[in-house]
């Protein structure tokens, strides 16, 4: 959707310039209620939301998946958040963000968008396709966003995954090496900003060597200095010197080795500076000694990292002290109630530089460097809504988005044991397959990529590892001819699993997250002890692949299994349908690792 450009505008009040700086969600919104209760999300802009949005200059918006439910949908949201700003004093135009990674996360509605499967399957073809997918998958997905009105997006993650244990990057990443993160980073920010979006790399300093998730805790990493400039700094470093991002996120994650100084936090425990809070981090080190001249965006500030230890004023204040530009998600609207929050937090901010806790000139700097931005990139608050539904139904999940994701989907396979050709499988008409999964809804996926390919009609059977009849799986692997297993590790969250179908019918059956692995070993050892062929499939990091290997006679990595479409009992998704034309021989299995697997 072409956008015009933007007038110059006049400088701007301290209250405008901090309603700059502020990057609200709206992701549920109740009329009445409390906050905590409300669960109804906002689909359309109400008047009480809008009317925020003018009286404050808001900055900008972050929108979920709660936002997103149709191409229509999105487009007049966006339409309203946009004229909404138009009416404030600055008549600025927003940021409309949002996290669109591919694979693992996509708030855009996967049946509709294009997802990809992800970093790391991005990662696993460098060496065979060098930047090509990163490139194309950026290009894509900015298509896409800039079409439904959306002109952030919070990506690509250059974190440098070297934890095995990671639970909050880990696929998310394209690898462990600094090099090939710089590489296939940049060019991922190339192919958002040369398409009309605006690329915030993320999470500064680095979020790969962590075994806590800054959602739920507030990680530290103890690397050495030197470490940290080899590994987590580097592909930030290299960026920035050669294709330097809009925006910036940073990390709520303590790094002692750049930053010890301490903070008392809200229970009255000294602790050691996140990097988000860090002057020494953001200032010094993003600022002054990686040169970098964008805009910085923190990470969601209700995160538990930042808001089990502050209080949202604090950690605002803080923010914006150590050189933050964009405080994201600095308060929590649910009600209308909620809205004297952000009418208090203009006044205490503004009481912050009248006090001198803030310095009003680096306040109208970081302003500066947000309007520049959003100058840079010609936003604006007006756009034709019936020519934008009209380009985004013809490019939004477009049959060549879609070849490109399954291109990419199959590229990534990585073949990392093959004993007694166990690969392809050659399988005649009537022989049983058994499929073990993390859920019943994967299960079918690749069931039916399977018998889509297949030129002979193949009996299934199914084993959920939430849940399954011990018994059971025992007779139907026993009457297999072949078993294929597959595992997602780190566990599944509660928003990627397929659905409560596991449970309902055997509820004495249910596994928890912990029991599930055993049960897989233990299904596995069955097989092994009767002999099976068995294919053992890593569904999201590969690192489970030493745990599990040793029961099968194949061992494939696919990185992701989205699922894009469930709906009248079809179920499919990009790495599924690749899978199965590797399994049958029908594609090469081309990808390599892009990370150690150590036992």
């Amino acid at each position: 959707m072409p956008l015009q450009s933007s007038i110059a505008q006049p400088a701007l009040t301290l209250e405008q310039q901090l309603g700059q700086k502020l990057l609200l969600d709206f992701r549920y919104f109740c009329n009445q209620g409390a906050s905590k209760q409300c669960r109804t999300p906002m689909t359309q802009l109400p008047n009480e939301l809008a009317n925020a949005i003018s009286k404050y200059n808001i900055g900008g918006v972050i929108l979920f998946s709660e936002n997103t439910q149709s191409i229509e949908q999105i487009i007049t949201l966006n339409q309203q958040l946009q004229h909404a700003a138009s009416k404030s004093s600055s008549a600025l135009p927003l940021f409309i963000s949002v996290d669109q990674e591919g694979g693992r996360v996509a708030r855009l509605p996967r049946d509709v968008a294009t997802s990809f499967t992800g970093n790391m399957s991005i990662g696993a073809t460098f060496e065979k396709h060098d930047s090509y997918f990163a490139a194309q998958t950026a290009r894509v997905m900015a298509t896409e966003l800039s079409a439904l009105g959306i002109n952030v997006n919070y990506a690509p993650s250059i974190d440098v995954n070297m934890n095995p244990d990671n639970p909050v990057i880990n696929v998310r990443s394209f690898g462990e090496d600094p090099k090939r993160v710089a590489t296939l980073g940049a060019a991922q920010v190339a192919g958002f900003e040369n398409n009309g979006i605006i690329s915030s790399l993320k999470h500064f300093p680095g979020h790969g060597d962590t075994n806590v998730d800054s959602h739920t805790g507030l990680p530290r990493v103890n690397h050495a200095k030197e470490v940290i400039y080899q590994q987590d700094l580097a592909p930030f470093k290299q960026i920035i010197a050669t294709q330097s991002p809009g925006m910036i996120m940073t990390a709520h994650i303590q790094y002692p080795a750049l930053d010890s100084s301490t903070f008392t936090s809200v229970d009255g425990k000294s602790m050691i500076k996140p990097a988000t809070m860090s002057r020494k981090i953001i200032t010094d080190i993003l600022r002054h000694e990686l040169n970098y001249n964008g805009v910085v965006v923190t990470d969601a500030l209700d995160m538990a990292g930042i808001s089990h230890f502050f209080n949202s004023t604090q950690a605002v204040i803080n923010t914006f002290a150590a050189g933050v530009d964009i405080a994201l998600m600095p308060i929590e609207i649910r009600t209308i109630d909620d809205l004297t929050k952000l009418d208090q937090l203009i006044k205490d901010l503004v009481a912050a530089v009248k006090s001198k806790q803030l310095n009003q000139q680096e306040i109208t700097e970081s302003a500066q460097r947000i309007t520049a931005l959003k100058s840079k990139f010609k936003l604006n608050t007006s756009f034709n809504a019936i020519d934008a539904l009209v380009n985004a139904k013809h490019v939004i999940g477009s049959k060549a988005h879609r070849n490109i994701e399954a291109q990419l989907a199959v590229a990534a396979i990585t073949q990392v044991k093959n004993t007694h050709n166990t690969l392809p499988l050659t399988l005649k008409a009537g022989q049983h397959i058994h499929i073990i999964m993390p859920d019943t809804r994967k299960c079918m996926a690749l069931q039916q990529a399977l018998q889509s390919i297949s030129k002979h009609t193949l009996n299934y059977t199914c084993s959920s590892l939430q849940g399954f009849d011990p018994q059971q799986a025992h007779t139907d692997i026993n009457k297999a001819d072949v078993v294929i297993a597959g595992n997602a590790t780190p566990n599944q969250s509660a928003v990627e699993i397929g659905g409560m179908d596991d449970l309902k019918n055997d509820p004495q059956f249910a596994l928890s997250n912990a029991q599930q692995p055993k049960a897989l070993e233990s299904l596995l050892k069955v097989a092994k002890k009767q002999n099976k062929n068995t294919v053992f499939i890593s569904l999201r990091a590969p690192y489970d692949i030493a745990e599990f290997s040793d029961y099968a006679h194949a061992v494939l990595a696919s990185y992701a299994y989205n699922i894009d479409h469930d709906k009248n009992d079809i179920v499919t998704g990009p790495a599924f349908t690749a899978l199965a034309h590797v399994l049958l021989g029908k594609l090469p299995a081309n990808g390599t690792l892009p990370v150690t697997i150590k036992k």
